[in-house]
């Protein structure tokens, strides 16, 4: 995974272990016994400090900018590259901007690339009404050590780990669907036989 920022690795892993759980639970109802542990290594990126981006777009090409640099350097080494990134998203309603926050997860492996997304926690307006689009980035409340933006705007119901994991686990469940059923049936595909 790009980064170390601890929430967002131990994010990643709930992704994993949650999807690799539910297709363990799949198997083992199908009489099959699967097990699979999940490490997450991280990969020194830059992760400097600088304003969300103003996108889904923007979002999603850094978050697969970060994964495809680690597959570029890591080729085979690993079955599984990850990028995850938060941003935020503009709707206009109305005539009203609206401003979203979500993270993207970009996974690649198995020849192939997914994406996946958290849920979405409206801006309140009174943060940002009278700011311009360029200021709205720099409103938004918390602090890193607290879980983030997502946790002060959920008061803890929510924050960067929950959210990393939420996106990972449905950029998972469309990169191996196909893969890994819980029931045996015809496959368009060939079966997944390799080291997770």
């Amino acid at each position: 995974m790009g980064g170390d920022l601890p929430d967002k690795l131990l994010g990643v892993r709930e992704g994993f272990r949650r999807y690799f759980t539910s297709a363990r639970e799949g198997l083992e109802r199908s009489g099959l016994d699967w097990s699979v542990s999940v490490s997450v290594i991280p990969q020194p990126q830059d992760e400097a400090a600088t304003p969300l981006p103003l996108s889904d777009t923007t979002t999603l090409e850094l978050a697969r900018s970060r994964a495809r640099e680690l597959a570029e350097q890591g080729g085979d080494r690993y079955a599984f590259y990850v990028g995850t990134e938060a941003g935020l998203l503009d709707l206009e309603i109305e005539g009203r901007h609206r401003y979203f926050v979500r993270s993207w997860t970009v996974v690649i492996g198995l020849g192939d690339e997914a994406w996946g997304s958290s849920g979405s926690v409206q801006l309140p307006a009174q943060l940002i009404d009278g700011l311009d689009g360029a200021d709205i980035p720099f409103a938004i409340p918390g602090r890193r050590r607290s879980g983030g933006m997502v946790s002060s705007l959920t008061r803890g119901g929510e924050n960067r780990r929950s959210a990393t994991s939420l996106a990972t686990f449905h950029a998972l469940s469309t990169l191996l669907y196909g893969w890994i059923e819980s029931r045996p049936r015809q496959r368009t595909t060939t079966p997944f036989h390799g080291r997770l």
